[in-house]
C-alpha cells in the first residue's frame, strides 16, 4: 500500500532510483534474518525521482508539534519551528560557505555564498582574549570573512601584558597591500596601531581603498588594557584626532577613552552626550561612548548617529569573564555595517552580540576569562537593548508600561479614515480597527472619534486612534497608535497621563533601533513595516519582506502587526510568519463592498495562521541604506533574495 510522502506523492517500499537496498530495508537479507526486530520507523522508504524530502517523512511527522493557530480567546500556542520537512525549505546548512537551495523539481541543491569582507588592523593578543583574536570570533558570529593585519604583537596572559612590540610601517604596509590585491574590504576595523607612523599608513590606505569604492571605518581608540598596560601615547592620540577621526564612519570609545581623546581626566555619565557631540564635531559620522564599566543596574551607552541618538541600555550582567568585550563590540558593529546596516542598527546588533558574548564568557587562565561571541545572539529577546531619549524612565512609560491587549490575536487590523467606514468594517466582522484621519477640522475630527468609539464599543471591538492621543483619552477609545515622529513629541507627563487612563499603545517600527526605542515605552503591540512597498506615503525604508517579519515575530515578546502593501495573498503569508495582526488600508478603503473585503481578508489571515509557520532567519536584513551598500547579489544567510534593495 503506498504511503503519501511529505510532498503529497505516494511512497513505495523498495529500492528507489539508483538506491541500493540498505540493511534496514524490509527486502534486504539482513532484514529478513531479523524480521522480528523490524520496526516501522526503521524502514527505508523511497520516493519518486525529485522527491528528496520524502525520505524524511517519518522524522518530519514525529517533529511536527502543535501549530501556531488562533484561538477564540486570543491565546496562541508558541511555535516549535519544526513543522517543515528538511530539504523543502531554503535554509542554510551553515550561514556562510554553502546554503541549501531547491532545484525546480524539489531536489536539494548547494549554492555558494560569498560573505562580506572586513579587515581588522589591530594588535595580537597571545592570550587569545582580545585584539585580533577577539575580532575574528566576532566576525564569525556575524558570518563575515575576517582578514587581519598585525600592527602590534603583545606578550600577555589573563593577568598582565608583559611586552608590546609595534610592527614597523613597512611590515604593516606589506600586509595591507597583499590583502588589497585579492581581498578588498567593505569595512575596516581599527584597534591598537601602536605608533604615529602606523596611523599615517592606515590613513593612506583608507583613502586608496575609498578611491575604489565605499569603505566604512570603525575606530576603536584603544588606550590601554584593563590590566594597566598602555598602548597609545599623546603623539598617537594627536594622530587619531588629525588622521583617523575625520575618516571614521563610527568610533566606539569607552568613557575613559572618550575623555582621553578630548584631553580630559574623566567623564561622568551626564557628560557623555556632550562628549559625543564634541567628538562628532571632529569629523566622525557616528559615535558610541560605552559605559558598561561605570556600575549601576544598567549598562548604558550613549549613541549619536545620523539616524538616532539616545541611551542604548540593557540590564547589567555581573560576570567574572569579560576580557575582550570592547573589541567584540567594535568588531560586531563593523560586521553589521558590512552587511549593509546603518550605523544605529549596527550598534544595536553590536550590543546584542556583546551581551551574548558576556553570557558565554569562560575561564581560561587565572585572571578574567575571555568573552565568547556566538551565532544566534540576534534571536534571543533578552539580548535586545532599549533606546531611551534623555529623561525617559528606565521602567518603560513608568510603573510597568502599557496594558496588554485583551485579544492578542488581532487578525485583520482594518485602517479607515471615517466613522462611517468604521461602522462598515465592523459589520464585516473586523474586531481591530484604526481610525486614521490626517487632515480634518478640529470639531469634525472630534465628532468622528466619538462616533467611532461608540460603534466599536457596541460590538466589543478594539479601536485605536492614530496620532490624536488626547482625543482618544478624552472619549474613552481602547487605544492609540503612534509613529516614531509622534512619540518623540510627547513629554513624560503625556506618557504618564495615557498610562493612568489605561490606554493601549501601538507603535510603528521600521528597523532595529526603532524597535529598541518602542520597547523602551513597553507598548501593547509593535507594528512592523513596511513589509512590502506601499504608495500610501513616501518613506526612505527598504521593504522588510516576509523574512524580516518572521524574524521580528519570533523575537519579540508582544503582538506584532504587519503593515504596508497588504492584499489577501500577502496577508496570508504575514499570518504564516506569526503576525498577530495584519494592517490593511487601501485594500479596504478602495473596495466597493467593505464588509465583503473584510471577510475575504479575514479568511486569508486565518488560513495563514493555521498553516505551517514560516521559518525565521537568524538575523534581519537592513531596512535603511547604510554606509556600505548591500548589492542585489548579496543575500543575508537564511533570507530569500530581496525583490528590491532600494526605496
Amino acid at each position: 500500500m503506498p504511503h503519501p510522502d511529505a510532498l503529497g506523492g505516494p511512497h513505495r517500499v523498495g529500492a528507489g532510483l539508483a538506491q541500493p537496498l540498505g540493511p534496514a530495508h524490509p527486502e534486504s537479507p539482513a532484514a529478513r534474518r531479523h524480521a522480528h526486530r523490524r520496526c516501522r520507523h526503521r524502514r527505508t522508504v523511497a520516493c519518486r525521482p525529485g522527491h528528496g524530502a520524502g525520505l524524511r517523512r517519518g522524522a518530519a511527522e514525529l517533529g511536527r508539534c502543535t501549530r501556531h493557530r488562533p484561538r477564540g480567546h486570543g491565546h496562541r500556542f508558541p511555535p516549535c519551528h519544526r513543522s517543515r520537512a528538511l530539504g523543502l525549505a531554503q535554509r542554510p546548512d551553515r550561514a556562510t560557505g554553502h546554503g541549501r537551495g531547491v532545484h525546480p523539481r524539489g531536489r536539494p541543491a548547494l549554492r555558494s555564498v560569498k560573505p562580506p569582507i572586513v579587515w581588522s588592523i589591530a594588535g595580537s593578543d597571545s592570550g587569545g582574549g582580545a585584539g585580533l583574536q577577539a575580532d575574528l570570533k566576532a566576525f564569525d558570529a556575524f558570518d563575515v570573512h575576517g582578514c587581519t593585519a598585525v600592527a602590534a604583537v603583545t606578550a600577555q596572559h589573563s593577568r598582565a601584558v608583559q611586552r608590546i612590540d609595534v610592527m614597523e610601517p613597512e611590515v604593516l604596509e606589506a600586509q595591507l597591500a597583499a590583502l588589497a590585491d585579492d581581498l578588498p574590504p567593505q569595512v575596516l576595523k581599527l584597534g591598537v596601531l601602536g605608533s604615529v607612523e602606523n596611523v599615517h599608513c592606515v590613513a593612506r590606505w583608507i583613502d586608496r581603498l575609498r578611491a575604489r569604492g565605499p569603505v566604512a571605518v570603525v575606530l576603536d581608540p584603544v588606550r590601554g588594557a584593563t590590566t594597566g598596560a598602555r598602548f597609545a601615547n599623546e603623539a598617537v592620540r594627536a594622530a587619531f584626532l588629525a588622521e583617523l577621526l575625520p575618516r571614521a564612519t563610527l568610533a566606539t570609545p569607552n568613557r575613559v577613552e572618550a575623555a582621553w581623546l578630548l584631553g580630559q581626566d574623566a567623564l561622568t555619565e551626564d557628560e557623555m552626550p556632550s562628549a559625543a557631540r564634541a567628538l562628532r564635531a571632529l569629523g566622525v559620522q557616528a559615535i558610541a561612548i560605552t559605559g558598561g564599566d561605570a556600575g549601576g543596574a544598567f549598562a548604558r551607552d550613549w549613541i549619536a548617529t545620523p539616524q538616532a541618538e539616545g541611551w542604548l541600555d540593557a540590564p547589567r550582567l555581573t560576570v567574572p569573564h569579560h576580557h575582550g568585550s570592547g573589541c567584540v563590540f567594535a568588531s560586531s558593529a563593523a560586521a553589521a555595517l558590512a552587511w549593509g546596516h546603518c550605523e544605529a542598527d549596527a550598534l544595536v546588533l553590536a550590543k546584542m552580540a556583546t551581551t551574548q558574548a558576556l553570557r558565554c564568557g569562560y575561564p581560561a587562565g587565572q585572571g578574567a576569562g575571555p568573552v565568547r561571541p556566538t551565532r544566534g545572539f540576534a534571536s534571543r529577546f533578552e539580548n535586545l537593548p532599549r533606546l531611551r531619549e534623555p529623561g525617559w524612565p528606565l521602567d518603560g512609560a513608568g510603573q510597568g508600561g502599557f496594558p496588554p491587549l485583551a485579544q492578542p490575536f488581532l487578525g485583520l487590523y482594518a485602517i479607515v479614515d471615517t466613522a462611517d467606514a468604521v461602522v462598515r468594517v465592523l459589520e464585516g466582522g473586523a474586531r481591530a480597527v484604526q481610525l486614521r484621519i490626517k487632515q480634518a477640522a478640529s470639531h469634525t475630527l472630534e465628532h468622528e472619534v466619538q462616533r467611532s468609539v461608540r460603534a466599536a464599543a457596541s460590538v466589543g471591538a478594539q479601536l485605536f486612534i492614530n496620532d490624536h492621543w488626547a482625543l482618544a483619552l478624552a472619549h474613552g477609545a481602547y487605544g492609540v497608535h503612534l509613529g516614531q515622529e509622534d512619540l518623540l513629541r510627547l513629554t513624560p507627563d503625556d506618557w504618564a497621563a495615557m498610562r493612568r487612563a489605561g490606554l493601549h499603545l501601538g507603535l510603528s517600527t521600521h528597523s532595529h533601533w526603532e524597535v529598541c526605542r518602542a520597547l523602551a515605552l513597553e507598548p501593547s503591540y509593535i507594528a512592523c513595516g513596511p513589509i512590502h512597498a506601499t504608495a500610501t506615503k513616501d518613506m526612505p525604508w527598504i521593504p522588510q519582506g516576509e523574512d524580516n517579519l518572521a524574524y521580528w515575530c519570533q523575537l519579540l515578546d508582544r503582538p506584532v502587526v504587519a503593515i504596508a502593501g497588504m492584499d489577501a495573498p500577502r496577508a496570508r503569508e504575514a499570518a504564516r510568519c506569526g503576525a498577530s495582526g495584519v494592517a490593511v488600508l487601501r485594500g479596504i478603503t478602495q473596495s466597493a463592498d467593505l464588509p465583503a473585503a473584510v471577510r475575504g481578508l479575514q479568511a486569508a489571515i486565518h488560513e495563514g495562521a493555521w498553516a505551517a509557520r514560516r521559518p525565521a532567519p537568524a538575523r534581519a536584513r537592513p531596512t535603511l541604506p547604510g554606509p556600505v551598500p548591500l548589492s542585489l547579489g548579496d543575500t543575508l544567510p537564511g533570507h530569500a533574495a530581496p525583490d528590491a534593495l532600494a526605496p
